[in-house]
């Protein structure tokens, strides 16, 4: 014990001694010593606020705050968006020629979902991807997750906490002055078509940005360096202004409806892992505004009441004024529908507020749907939607309205209806007439916000006789559906007595807004609501008003084409080209103007042959067509099934007679020698070459031998096809008539597209009968002609027939 208590002495003093020992070295005095002792404060990774954001800042607040700090642009990110599913939408806000055709308004990307999320003194923007799913309670949540990793897209340093360090501070500069795929301006096979090699940062900046309570706007301009860009190519740079919107999706999202193929709509798809099915089950949704009842003890009464929360769109206040009141009335055309639904007053139109009515009020807060009035040349509309890709719920619309969009209507119904029409038949129509076409295409686009596609199946349910019937035109449209691409009655003729030509709100309309809309009890999930559904689908079932025909760009369906009417493509074709005629007969007196050129003309006569160009497709699509019915397993019947033979027939006797054969109506000297100096046999050429290479294209054979090969005798077979395509475009052979310089094109361009067949490299063609059949008709051509050229008088039509000879020759044996 004494032991111990002399060793803690020691201790005691050394340490004294060092204490003071230390002080004389350093000179310490008491206060440092202690302060010393003191723990020091860690210091901070981020600045103060005030450094950042000073006070020269212009602040919007919002969803997040955007802040522009002299040079600098910062958003100021709340702690609880973090992990939020927040939707990004892409637009070009401002065109460049050539770069596309949709001009201002067009979305340079589909839109994306992403989320914020901290780690460290970064913000991350992550990807989210929906099209994997799972619930979330189910074991397989956490293997959808990892099997669908979430891409970082950029790192934010964090400059700042904010006042209450419940937010975050972040440069955002970088995001939108370099080109981050997700938000770029043009795609791969732009940057190849332009020879783009890099963005120059130095001229690509942020111009603006605007906060709202849903949603931020960024307008930026992104500038490329190119060697062949579309416009203004002596700069050297391509610059593109676009606007990012960044929307929050709704915190309680909507209950989907289910997608059928039966019935028009846009929709979403996921792969559900949740589903009870031994396979990846996919979920199919519509897209649709959610439209609830606001009183639904009065709707299950059978009453049509108001939604909760209705469909508005705002009139762009760059609408000329003329013209607002028809694209309102194009709007709320739809109502009916919805009423019919269940649900009125359900999409409205109004002006925009005035900035004293509303100064808050602007047509980029997502909460507003804004129909835009867009100055281009360009001749269209547009009726995009964004929705959210987790249920298929439309949060908004801006429906794009091009000023140009006239010039394309009055060139429909001018070549459509002027001959019979006395108000189509000038150059300028009147303002209630232009205001009823701009309606008829308000109404088409709204469809289109709606959750709509076209239906090209439409048109066919109404029969010839009908449109050319004058009272059943008082109270019908052109096709069940204004969503079809039937534009106006070209198949009425003089004496028929028809004065409505216009599309309109139909049947099927009714029908799709019923499906997609029509409240239904008692649902938490898209099952819920799956019987009811089909019970609505098969109680329309086979009626061909309510048929639904998608769209394709290369129809192998000829009863869901664009821009025909009527049951039956030859007779309609037959009767709209009797109209071109009389139309053609008078354009000097309708298309010109006392004291102006003839640029009007031109176009008019241009847009004759392109109407009957339609035609030629109309009717070519019979040849080797397939119908197609959608169906399931509880409705008979096939989904696809083979044009009649007779209609194929016809469809090749037509285009023999109305084309192949020289359509002489649209050579019109008094017409060609005021719009060109020369031009008129290529025309005719290139009419009659692209029909031809439609109706022998590969895809086009293969349907036909497969029909043959299916039903035999009952088919219309390929031999049979080509003997009469043969025999038609080579009638001379036999009557010794004179073969003019457009059928000796046509004949040329017969051989070379069978000698293309003959010796195509393509593995699929000379694996079929394509080959076989294409050398069986030259050489039986070859024999024919050798008889024909005894017959021939006119010296030019030999030399022609013994070239064709010699081409044949050459394609069957090319190494002789």
């Amino acid at each position: 014990m004494r032991k111990i208590i002399i060793n803690m002495m020691l201790l005691g003093l050394i340490a004294l001694y060092s204490q003071e020992t230390s002080a004389q070295l350093f000179g310490k005095n008491k206060k440092e010593e202690e302060k010393k002792e003191q723990p020091s404060k860690s210091k901070s990774p981020y600045k103060k606020y005030s450094e950042v954001i000073t006070k020269e800042a212009v602040s919007d607040e919002g969803l997040f705050t955007f802040h522009k700090v002299d040079d600098k642009y910062y958003f100021e990110i709340p702690q609880d968006l973090l992990e939020k599913e927040i939707l990004i939408v892409s637009r070009i806000s401002g065109h460049v020629k050539g770069l596309n055709f949709g001009g201002a308004g067009m979305k340079s990307r589909p839109q994306q979902v992403i989320r914020f999320q901290k780690k460290d003194n970064q913000l991350l923007i992550r990807s989210v991807s929906y099209n994997s799913v799972a619930n979330e309670e189910d074991p397989i949540y956490k293997s959808v997750k990892n099997n669908n990793f979430e891409p970082v897209i950029h790192s934010f340093k964090i400059e700042a906490l904010g006042k209450d360090s419940s937010t975050y501070v972040i440069n955002i500069e970088d995001f939108f002055t370099t080109d981050i795929p997700m938000i770029g301006g043009l795609y791969d096979y732009q940057r190849k078509n332009f020879k783009i090699s890099s963005v120059d940062k130095s001229r690509s900046m942020i111009m603006w940005g605007k906060a709202f309570p849903e949603n931020v706007e960024i307008r930026h301009i992104l500038t490329y360096k190119g060697s062949e860009i579309p416009d203004n190519q002596l700069t050297g740079a391509l610059s593109i202004e676009l606007n990012q919107s960044m929307i929050l999706l709704p915190e309680d999202p909507m209950v989907p409806r289910n997608h059928d193929d039966r019935v028009g709509y846009f929709s979403i798809q996921q792969i559900d892992y949740s589903k009870d099915e031994q396979k990846a089950a996919r979920n199919r949704f519509i897209t649709k505004w959610r439209l609830e009842p606001s009183d639904w003890d009065a709707y299950n009464r059978g009453e049509a009441v108001e939604p909760v929360k209705p469909i508005v769109y705002y009139i762009d206040p760059a609408t000329p004024v003329k013209w607002r009141k028809s694209i309102k009335q194009g709007v709320e055309d739809w109502q009916s529908a919805f009423e019919k639904a269940g649900l009125k007053n359900a999409i409205i139109a109004k002006d925009a507020p005035t900035a004293e009515e509303d100064p808050d009020w602007s047509p980029e807060d997502v909460r507003y749907s804004v129909i835009r009035y867009i100055a281009t040349d360009i001749q269209n509309a547009q009726g995009p939607h964004v929705h959210d890709p987790r249920t298929g719920e439309i949060l908004e619309s801006d429906i794009l309205w091009y000023h140009n969009v006239m010039n394309l209507l009055r060139n429909w119904y001018f070549i459509q209806t002027a001959a019979i029409n006395p108000e189509a038949q000038k150059i300028k129509f009147e303002d209630e007439l232009m205001g009823e076409l701009i309606r008829f295409v308000a109404a088409h686009e709204v469809g289109h916000t709606l959750g709509l596609p076209h239906n090209m199946g439409s048109s066919v349910a109404y029969p010839i006789d009908s449109l050319r019937n004058a009272e059943f035109m008082k109270t019908h449209g052109v096709a069940p559906s204004i969503m079809d691409y039937a534009r106006f009655n070209y198949v009425a003729q003089p004496g028929d007595g028809v004065t409505n030509f216009f599309p309109k709100v139909g049947e099927y309309d009714d029908w799709a807004i019923k499906y997609g809309y029509k409240p239904i009890a008692n649902v938490s999930k898209p099952s819920d609501e799956e019987d009811t559904l089909n019970e609505w689908i098969l109680e329309k079932a086979g009626n061909p008003l309510y048929r639904y025909g998608r769209q394709r760009g290369n129809p192998t369906d000829p009863s869901a084409q664009t821009e025909d009417i009527g049951d039956d493509s030859m007779l309609a074709s037959e009767l709209g080209i009797a109209n071109l005629k009389r139309i053609t007969d008078k354009l000097l007196v309708w298309g010109v103007e006392e004291g102006k050129n003839y640029d009007e003309l031109q176009e008019l006569y241009n847009n004759v042959v392109g109407q009957f160009n339609r035609y030629m497709g109309h009717v070519t699509a019979n040849v080797g067509g397939i119908y197609e019915f959608y169906k399931t397993s509880d409705q008979e019947g096939a989904v696809y099934i083979h044009t009649e033979l007779d209609k194929q027939k016809r469809a090749i006797k037509f285009l023999n007679e109305q084309l192949f054969a020289t359509p002489e109506w649209i050579i019109q000297p008094a017409i060609l020698t005021r719009i060109e100096e020369e031009g008129i046999v290529d025309r005719i050429k290139a009419l009659q070459t692209r029909t031809l290479s439609n109706l022998i294209s590969k895809d086009r054979v293969k349907r036909i031998l497969e029909n043959e090969a299916l039903n035999g005798k009952d088919a219309y077979s390929a031999t049979t096809m080509m003997d009469d395509l043969r025999t038609g475009i080579f009638s001379e052979l036999r009557s010794g008539a004179k073969i003019d310089t457009y059928r000796r094109n046509v004949q040329k361009t017969f051989v070379e597209h069978l000698g293309g067949l003959v010796n195509s490299e393509d593995k699929d063609i000379r694996t079929t009968d394509i080959p076989s059949l294409s050398r069986g008709n030259l050489v039986a051509l070859r024999a024919e002609i050798n008889r024909g050229i005894a017959r021939q008088s006119d010296q030019m039509s030999r030399y022609h027939l013994q070239d064709l000879v010699s081409r044949i020759d050459q394609i069957l044996n090319p190494n002789g």
